[in-house]
């Protein structure tokens, strides 16, 4: 495989967006070799969700679009970002507040912690942000069967 794999979609901020979004990901991973059908491309799926849900839902009408990016450096280490144009970093909230939402960067944070990644939120020169995920590139040598246990 190349030392160095990227590709990109821009999207409209509306919740149909979503699902293109996960589903790009997912198909352009299994293009560069992890399968659909794995828990490593389930986690990265939810991640995703969590991303692109949070570009619509949390940027109040002020980001028209959002861009999904993945990169894959040297077989080693994925990176996906989502970047929409509105300047508001995503917040912590505190344990003890009582919501049916605003969960989704605790979430994106544990699921990235517990594969050995990592979150990261920045800038973007445009004034916007980017929350991207890093994770080490790890390829199952099997898929993993409906049960969660690996076929032989």
């Amino acid at each position: 495989m190349a030392d160095h794999l990227e590709a990109s979609v821009t999207l409209p901020s509306e919740p149909a967006s979503v699902s293109t979004a996960r589903g790009f990901v997912v198909t352009t991973l299994a293009e560069w070799g992890l399968p659909a059908d794995t828990e490593a491309s389930e986690t990265v799926r939810l991640i995703v969700s969590e991303l692109a849900t949070n570009a619509v839902q949390h940027t109040f009408g002020q980001s028209p679009t959002f861009t999904v990016d993945i990169e894959l450096q040297r077989d080693e280490q994925l990176r996906i970002g989502v970047t929409d144009s509105h300047p508001r970093f995503p917040k912590r909230l505190p344990a003890a507040v009582q919501q049916d939402n605003g969960r989704g960067m605790v979430i994106i944070r544990w699921l990235a912690a517990e594969c050995g990644g990592r979150l990261h939120v920045r800038p973007t020169r445009e004034g916007g942000k980017t929350v991207s995920i890093e994770l080490p590139w790890t390829v199952p040598a099997q898929p993993v069967t409906a049960g969660g246990q690996q076929e032989p």
